[in-house]
């Protein structure tokens, strides 16, 4: 059995619509990662809520836009956790899907004392997202400001999604992560932005990114695909951003913070971005991905996920 609710808010208009993944984060941590077939102890667990979809929505809704997730999760108590975890975030849950053919999402993280960590993910329920889906969220979908989606749930979801809201005039942002090798051309046709980091970068286009120069290089190749805009995220260096109207590769440099657990900065500047985008249509984009670094650079400066975001209210207001 499916469901998939309409509690009054179906005709609404959101800023900031995600179709994509949830993933609940089991932490393990240790000194060091268990060999195969060893058991260790452990000093610290705790559950964390992830995924790029809902972390992308998350942070733009922290930030003051009106968001709406499109994902499924499953009819299990991790599926009833995160459905509260939208609510208590501000995020409509009308288009959340529980279904009991699959687990809600999982990962499974074991971080050693130098931050390094090995992970398990399994997609479960995320895997199930699919048309039926799409065309019960379709009001939300064609009239919202931004269309975020990545590549957690299937990829033909979240490219039916792309197509959906770009013939309807909606602003498209496409976060190709975890990027995959020859991917359908419609993606970046469909697309306005395409934001993507260096390793992804990488895998995209077969320019190794280890400079601003690559970046740019890589870039170039993403817009030569059909998108109106690029953005190569490169962690503390900040981004390189191109567009149609101007390809040369801009730098726009990051903020220098000390970083306390990087985890879901990159998701971070979606979410930002995808904010300003809608609130603050009229701005460069050169200058929404400033500040998109500015808000990814004060989450890495605490522990956690979602946790880490920032609320409007917690920031310079001169970035509103």
């Amino acid at each position: 059995m499916e469901n998939m609710s309409c509690g009054g808010s179906c005709a609404a208009v959101f800023d900031v619509v995600v179709v994509g993944s949830c993933m609940t984060d089991l932490v393990s941590q240790a000194s060091r990662l268990p060999k195969a077939g060893e058991t260790i102890h452990g000093h610290k667990f705790f559950i964390g809520y992830g995924g790029k979809g809902a972390n992308q929505c998350i942070q733009a809704g922290r930030l003051g836009a009106r968001t709406a997730m499109v994902c499924k999760v499953g009819k299990d108590y991790f599926g009833d956790s995160y459905i509260l975890n939208f609510k208590n975030n501000g995020v409509s849950t009308d288009f959340v899907g529980q279904t009991d053919k699959a687990a809600t999402g999982a990962a499974s993280i074991i971080v050693n004392d130098q931050g390094e960590n090995a992970i398990v993910i399994v997609a479960g329920a995320n895997l199930l997202l699919g048309s039926e889906d799409l065309r019960a969220a379709a009001p939300p979908i064609t009239s919202a400001r931004v269309l975020l989606c990545q590549l957690e749930v299937r990829p033909a979801t979240s490219l039916e999604a792309l197509r959906m809201a770009h013939s309807s005039g909606v602003k498209t942002v496409f976060n190709p992560a975890p990027a995959v090798p020859d991917l359908d051309p419609e993606f970046y046709s469909n697309s306005d932005v395409v934001c993507c980091n260096e390793p992804e970068a990488e895998l995209l286009t077969g320019v190794p990114v280890v400079s601003l120069e690559d970046a740019g290089k890589a870039g170039a190749v993403l817009l030569g695909r059909g998108c109106r805009s690029v953005i190569v995220t490169l962690g503390s260096e900040g981004c390189v951003m191109m567009s149609v109207q101007d390809p040369t590769p801009k730098h726009i440099a990051g903020q220098k913070v000390t970083a306390v657990d990087s985890t879901g900065a990159g998701d971070s500047f979606v979410g930002a971005l995808a904010f300003f985008m809608a609130h603050h249509p009229t701005l460069p984009l050169e200058e929404m991905a400033r500040r998109a670094n500015h808000i990814a650079a004060i989450s890495v400066k605490a522990e956690g996920t979602q946790g880490s975001y920032p609320f409007r209210k917690d920031l310079p207001q001169e970035l509103f």
